[in-house]
């Protein structure tokens, strides 16, 4: 389905008829299938690489948020010293 939409040797309302399909669906799935081909040429470590975050953002992140946890334990005087706790 997707696939006879890349060719473009028919229309969206002619291959909606042919598959019973609504057009909008068949744009959908003609456009996951363009973003997916790409992974098809990927190494292992270029997969690797984009599954995510970085561990260097996620390390910076839990850096931050420890940051306003103790900003805000300091705040409200929840606690004698914000950075003691645990």
């Amino acid at each position: 389905m997707a696939v006879a939409a890349l060719k473009d040797d028919k229309t969206l309302a002619e291959l909606a008829e042919k598959f019973d399909i609504h057009a909008n669906q068949i744009t959908q799935w003609r456009s996951q299938l363009i973003e997916a081909a790409t992974g098809v040429f990927l190494t292992p470590a270029e997969k690797r690489e984009n599954t995510g975050p970085s561990v260097k953002d996620m390390q910076a992140k839990i850096g931050q948020l420890a940051l306003e946890n103790d900003f805000l334990a300091v705040a409200l005087g929840r606690f004698d010293d914000a950075s003691a706790k645990k």
